[in-house]
């Protein structure tokens, strides 16, 4: 099945799933329920697949959970992180959902289960709460019993009517579409939160291909605010046939998005040792400074929020914004994550950030910390992105490339904004694999080309105020129509000698009729 047939399946069956329980659950609160029992589905095969372990003459699911030994089990959780018994997996319990008159309840006990199936396990954190958002006994469900379970069990057979094979043979995202769909669907009860934290997966192709040009290896790849992981394993698609050494590192300050960052890796067989999900604040309790540098950094940040900025006296002296010697604005922590991205930045690697375009010529704090990027070299690109790219977000980014190994003192801008680097779609526009690779081979290249692209040397920048606006230095195409000045001059004075010997033979015509 091709890419799109399967895409188009899984959008048709999605919203059937919608249709069964429309009117009771609100399409937002929804979402958590798809994408939790595909998560459910997804670990239920491949765990199977890994006890089997491609014996055709073993069939897990139809084992008694007795006949597991404890060592039997002690060896899948080193090894996948978790232990699913034959009776707790998706195949069985979505056989007799419509049936079961304890369905919820059931569902609630096995997600218990292969939480804590990881406590006392390195894989413990990792398990941790990844079913605290598909709360089956929750009362959005419905009031009654009967009315969850029947909801959930709609939920559970469409989910299992979804005849992709094995997840891992996909041609397609699952996950990454399912939650798109679900996003450009429901956006307009979701508000800007539909969209705050998920990076469709075009940009974030573009994003990670930024952060890893030209590396054959990286020593590992991080997202200080991850979302639900999508730039992550966006970086991991661009290095299938590459070396990542030690993994996947994030932080995100939602709770929600957090399981679903750490869902996402799990759908996408990374396995629990291989990423890192921390949840918390990345700039007020950052983690994972012990694991810097990072070869390849890749982010998303939320755009102009608030943060406690110079409130706190004592985040002057933090080692990711005391170079800068100044910290950004309260009401806009866009530099703080610049700042941070750049302290977990290696010597080899590059940073990928989307920027909101105002930091990159507003005054004051946000001048002095451009100052300080320019200066050090550190800025290796900015690029002009097309509008309407992002879900709950019509305004046209930026995506700053920050890098440590420059060898150049110039700064090349991008303006990618124009109908050649973007396809008009229904919701939103759409980068394709031909406009990345054209951006791609700009962004390599360095050299000028007329109206797109442009590099200046820094101290051209510093003199214009460390105005980084790629509209500043790259000029817009004038599409007015060219007038030759001659020519015009020519035939206006043709056309006023026409008109002077019309008057003349006016003029005649009238003394003639007077005599």
């Amino acid at each position: 099945m091709t890419s799109t047939a399967q895409r188009q399946e899984l959008q048709a069956k999605i919203w059937k799933i919608a249709n069964e329980v429309r009117g009771s659950v609100d399409g937002w609160d929804f979402k958590q329920f798809v994408l939790g029992t595909l998560f459910y589905r997804f670990i239920s095969e491949n765990f199977t697949d890994y006890l089997e372990g491609g014996d055709e003459n073993i069939n897990y699911a139809q084992l008694a959970d007795e006949l597991i030994s404890p060592e039997i089990k002690h060896d899948a959780i080193k090894s996948k992180g978790y232990f699913i018994y034959p009776s707790q997996l998706f195949v069985n319990v979505a056989k007799t959902a419509h049936t079961n008159r304890n369905l919820n309840t059931d569902l609630k006990a096995i997600f218990d289960a292969i939480e804590s199936s990881a406590n006392g396990y390195e894989s413990e954190p990792d398990i941790k709460g990844l079913f605290a958002d598909f709360d089956t006994t929750s009362s959005r469900l419905g009031n009654t019993v009967e009315a969850k379970n029947a909801r959930l069990a709609a939920v559970l057979k469409g989910v299992e009517a979804l005849n992709f094979g094995n997840f891992e043979d996909h041609q397609i995202d699952l996950f990454g579409d399912a939650y798109e769909f679900l996003i450009s669907n429901y956006a307009a009860n979701a508000g800007k939160s539909g969209g705050e934290f998920f990076t469709p997966q075009h940009v974030s192709k573009l994003i990670a291909q930024l952060a890893m040009h030209r590396q054959t290896a990286v020593n590992k790849v991080y997202d200080p605010a991850c979302g639900s992981g999508s730039l992550l394993l966006q970086a991991k698609k661009h290095f299938d046939h590459h070396i990542i050494e030690e993994g996947f590192y994030g932080q995100e300050v939602n709770h929600t998005t957090y399981n679903l960052a750490r869902m996402n890796m799990f759908l996408h067989n990374v396995n629990y040792d291989k990423f890192h999900i921390a949840l918390g604040d990345t700039l007020i309790n950052p983690q994972f400074g012990d694991e810097k540098p990072f070869d390849a950094i890749v982010s998303n940040p939320p755009y102009s929020i608030n943060w406690i900025g110079n409130d706190d006296p004592t985040l002057i002296n933090d080692d990711r914004f005391a170079p800068a010697g100044v910290l950004a604005p309260k009401s806009r922590a866009d530099f703080a994550f610049v700042l941070h991205a750049l302290s977990y930045l290696s010597g080899k690697g590059r940073a990928a950030i989307v920027c909101f375009p105002g930091i990159f010529y507003r005054g004051g704090a946000e001048q002095k910390i451009r100052k300080y990027l320019v200066d050090n070299n550190f800025v290796e690109t900015i690029i002009s992105m097309a509008p309407n790219l992002f879900f709950g977000a019509s305004i046209a980014v930026n995506i700053l490339v920050l890098s440590k190994h420059k060898t150049d003192n110039t700064i090349q801008f991008i303006d990618a904004s124009g109908e050649d680097f973007y396809k008009k779609a229904t919701n939103n526009n759409v980068l394709t694999d031909e406009h990345i690779e054209k951006i791609m081979t700009i962004f390599d290249s360095k050299e000028a080309v007329a109206h797109i692209a442009q590099s200046v040397d820094k101290e051209q920048v510093a003199a214009n105020d460390y105005n980084l606006s790629v509209s500043s230095y790259v000029a817009a195409k004038d599409h007015r129509e060219q007038v030759d000045i001659a020519a015009l001059n020519a035939e206006i004075a043709e056309t006023v000698a026409k008109i002077n010997q019309l008057r003349g033979e006016i003029d005649q015509i009238i003394k003639e009729m007077e005599i």
